[in-house]
């Protein structure tokens, strides 16, 4: 699989993975390169370049009183970066370990924030109010639902993401 400018989310069980920062770009690396296997299989998610516009049309839940110790701000920049060891390769990813009760934090946000709500607030700096508004909402409730749905399955089964830049 080529790749272009993705953000990577892969859940997994916290037992399984290092906390080493060459260990987890190798192990995104192999989950990279069966993506569409394990998007099938529910376990692995990915937004192209347009992840910053969907971490601002959830930023818009801050207006919506949406409860809790900013939600929003899990589904896109949520974790703790992983630090770059002495063995880490130079052209390896920017990395990011959510613990499992912050993935819970994040599905409960996305099962239960208003996609519509929320962008009645952000649709129009995304791209929509014009011409092309159906085909920008459409795009941003596809990324949505399907965060909605990995985050949910991730939460389910008790996992931490890890998320790469692959750029």
């Amino acid at each position: 699989m080529a790749v272009s400018i993705h953000l990577h989310f892969r859940a997994v069980a916290g037992g399984e993975i290092r906390d080493d920062h060459a260990w987890l770009a190798e192990f995104m690396w192999a989950a990279w390169e069966v993506h569409a296997e394990e998007y099938a299989a529910g376990v692995t998610d990915s937004i192209d370049k347009a992840w910053d516009s969907v971490n601002e049309l959830y930023t818009a839940a801050e207006g919506l009183g949406v409860e809790g110790d900013e939600p929003w701000r899990l589904p896109v920049y949520g974790g703790r970066p992983v630090r770059y060891g002495g063995d880490a390769e130079r052209y390896d990813p920017p990395l990011m370990v959510m613990d499992a009760a912050d993935v819970s934090r994040a599905a409960e946000f996305l099962a239960e924030v208003s996609f519509d709500e929320l962008w009645s607030v952000a649709g129009t700096r995304l791209g929509g109010g014009g011409e092309h508004e159906a085909l920008f909402r459409q795009e941003y409730l596809q990324y949505h639902e399907s965060l909605r749905g990995f985050y949910g399955r991730a939460a389910a089964a008790g996992h931490v993401v890890v998320k790469a830049v692959w750029a």
